[in-house]
């Protein structure tokens, strides 16, 4: 992990590490996510999918582009075999390594982080909207998995996927890990302008591997064996920094996208200047990244949106307070003292403004949180430029 709190990194370089860390990793024996708030079960399915009509952006002689997607789901209570694992020992390691935390034996603690899905668990009855998820720029899916459950737990269907070559490794079913190639397309650009195609490249390709798993999940012969538990008429994405500009992207390109949230995400990749055709976007960040005019692809952004929409930015939280990184870093001993949320906290401001959005959008259910500050909420500041 990343420090609990790491600032948010550069907008050249979104992969960039995190200062090394401190800690006691002897007197850790078992790392574990919290606990989800809602009325299911949750359950977890992976689906390994390959969109034969496109080669892969970053390394085309790879062949088609692949995608790994997790499925988190409402599931019967009680139902399923033992808990999913967090993520592999092989994509644990180099992430690691990625941020300057290279304890021998930190990869093997963060890979059996305990979460609270259920692999085979059976659906709960019903049909429920769906929410997809995009992790940041070098990051494994598994790092959105504490929202992922809570939101399962909370009524919805979830598919968090990993982009191959955008993360500092991605385990395939036949054992192989592939590289962030899409990193080091970035770090060879000459110039910041340079960085900034690339990035917003991979805002745009990240679109067209949702609107592929869009398909694959609610079109005629669907790839998920539980593929009936969807509502195809309510769908929302999310994602974590260039995830959350590849939200933006996705509902620009497929319509089908109801609503979306970015989570301390740059623009590279801008919203067009029609808007969204009056569907609602939440920006939620870093006080010191996202304020107004502290990233102008936000201030721009906000500018060209035309529907329900929220700036909010977080008192002390880092660039990945909205992720698992300040719960699995804590526990690790690694403390970041510019940024000083806790990982209690930043996962409950993550959950309850992402679930109030997407209750408020997908279900239409009043979301009282989004009117204003909330007493409860004193670090969460409303921005209205």
């Amino acid at each position: 992990m990343a420090p609990a709190s790491a600032a948010a990194p550069k907008a050249a370089s979104p992969a960039a590490p995190a200062s090394p860390a401190s800690g006691n990793p002897a007197s850790v024996s078992a790392l574990t996510l919290p606990r989800p708030t809602g009325p299911y079960a949750a359950g977890r399915d992976t689906l390994f999918l390959t969109d034969h009509g496109r080669a892969d952006p970053w390394v085309p002689a790879a062949g088609p582009r692949r995608l790994l997607v997790s499925l988190h789901y409402p599931a019967r209570p009680g139902s399923g075999g033992e808990p999913a694992p967090y993520m592999p020992e092989a994509e644990a390691r180099p992430m690691l390594a990625q941020r300057g935390l290279d304890d021998p034996e930190w990869p093997g603690l963060v890979a059996a982080t305990r979460t609270h899905s259920r692999t085979a668990a059976r659906p709960a009855p019903g049909r429920f909207p769906l929410v997809l998820l995009s992790p940041g720029f070098g990051t494994p899916r598994a790092t959105l998995t504490g929202l992922a459950e809570e939101l399962a737990s909370r009524g919805y269907v979830v598919a968090t996927a990993d982009h191959a070559y955008e993360s500092t490794g991605t385990e395939l079913p036949d054992g192989r890990v592939l590289p962030c190639a899409a990193c080091d397309e970035v770090d060879a650009q000459p110039d910041e302008a340079g960085r900034r195609r690339v990035l917003a490249a991979v805002a745009g390709g990240r679109a067209a591997d949702f609107s592929f798993l869009l398909d694959r999940l609610t079109g005629p012969r669907p790839a998920w064996r539980h593929a009936g538990t969807i509502d195809p008429r309510r769908v929302g994405m999310a994602g974590h920094s260039i995830g959350g500009n590849a939200a933006a992207s996705t509902m620009a390109a497929d319509r089908r996208v109801d609503a979306g949230v970015t989570m301390d995400g740059t623009f590279f990749d801008p919203l067009p200047a029609r808007g969204l055709d009056r569907r609602p976007f939440l920006m939620l960040g870093t006080e010191a990244g996202h304020a107004p005019g502290a990233d102008t692809s936000w201030d721009e952004g906000w500018d060209r949106l035309d529907g329900f929409k929220r700036w909010l930015t977080v008192r002390d939280s880092g660039h990945f307070t909205f992720t698992d990184t300040p719960v699995i870093g804590e526990q690790l001993g690694i403390v970041d003292p510019a940024v000083p949320l806790s990982a209690a906290r930043s996962t409950t401001i993550t959950r309850a403004y992402v679930t109030a959005f997407f209750d408020r959008s997908l279900r239409g259910r009043p979301a009282r949180l989004l009117d204003g500050p909330a007493p409860a909420h004193p670090e969460v500041l409303f921005r209205h430029p």
